[in-house]
């Protein structure tokens, strides 16, 4: 049988995802175990050794269908990707129904994405999402690969972008080499900086070659991670980028119900017997998602510093239009 040596080695090899280390391990165990008289056992372990070979071969050939580990990426991608693995799901999330029921639609295609391939159609994938600062674009972004068990990868666009001619294009190659080889969630945020319209005022050479580089690689991309653009100016885009997108999201202002239902969901552990739901709703006004959020932050610390777990109505109406008035 296994020595104690093989057991600390078969799990040191299994914690460092050295799978030629590990199957070696079992291979010796398997022999010694032959050797010893345990000819059924070992045969076993060789048959299962061997099994588990040919699924890491068949997970190997799959596109795209090994999530990296939960760590930066190495080398030239190390300053332009950042990557976690999020536990956001969409039921965290307040959103209006319309915008609710698009978003569950990518997740079931996504799901389903085999059974939809096999009848030549490709998957919601591509997604780009519009809105004022603060109303759900990221948290978005985290949802999906939250709800898919997938990591979430950042570009980051001041790493990206240089201003050397040509430098920004290799780098973006790079960025789209690892959409294909590792299935995730990529989000560009603040996507103007990339996809800005040609021909501005302000245009230059270098900006048009890269939104040109970047419209090549995402109609050629036909990987299965989610590419999603986030941006506060949607009259900055170029508008050949809303053609390679499967869907545009818009997000506005939350409504009055919906503004009520995010404090709500927000103050869940306290005392709100003393709210005028009707007075806080209207100081909700022009607010976003996350001003609201961080109102009913304020209220809630005020109440616990004062030893109380009830939240003033005042106190809640003064914090909402303190973030207004910013």
């Amino acid at each position: 049988m296994a020595k104690a040596d093989q057991i600390k080695a078969l799990v040191r090899s299994h914690g460092e995802g050295d799978d030629t280390r590990f199957y070696a391990v079992a291979m010796q165990v398997a022999a010694q175990a032959a050797r010893n008289g345990h000819g059924k056992f070992a045969l076993e372990l060789r048959e299962l050794v061997d099994r588990a070979k040919e699924r890491s071969k068949v997970v190997a050939l799959a596109p795209g269908s090994k999530p990296i580990p939960i760590a930066q990426p190495r080398g030239e991608l190390a300053g332009l990707l950042s990557v976690g693995y999020p536990d956001t799901r969409i039921a965290n999330m307040v959103l209006e129904e319309d915008l609710n029921r698009r978003i569950d639609r990518v997740l079931v295609e996504q799901r389903q994405r085999d059974r939809i391939r096999a009848h030549g159609f490709a998957p919601l994938r591509k997604l780009l999402l519009v809105g004022a600062p603060g109303i759900g674009k990221t948290m978005t972004a985290a949802a999906l690969a939250g709800e898919l068990g997938l990591p979430l990868f950042t570009i980051q666009l001041d790493g990206l972008i240089t201003k050397f001619m040509g430098e920004t294009a290799a780098k973006l190659r790079l960025v789209f080499d690892a959409i294909q080889g590792t299935r995730g969630v990529y989000l560009f945020d603040e996507f103007d900086a990339l996809g800005g319209r040609r021909g501005i005022a302000n245009d230059v050479g270098e900006i048009r070659r890269v939104l040109n580089s970047f419209l090549q690689f995402l109609e050629m991309d036909d990987s299965d991670s989610l590419v999603v653009g986030a941006t506060n100016h949607v009259k900055l885009l170029d508008r050949a980028l809303f053609r390679r997108f499967d869907a545009v999201l818009e997000y506005a202002l939350p409504s009055k119900e919906i503004a009520t239902k995010v404090i709500r969901a927000r103050l869940s552990l306290l005392d709100t017997s003393d709210v005028d739901w009707p007075d806080v709703a209207a100081a909700t006004e022009s607010l976003s998602h996350s001003e609201i959020t961080h109102a009913c932050e304020q209220a809630a610390k005020n109440a616990i510093l004062e030893n109380t777990t009830k939240v003033g109505n005042d106190d809640l109406v003064a914090a909402l239009k303190e973030r207004r008035g910013r």
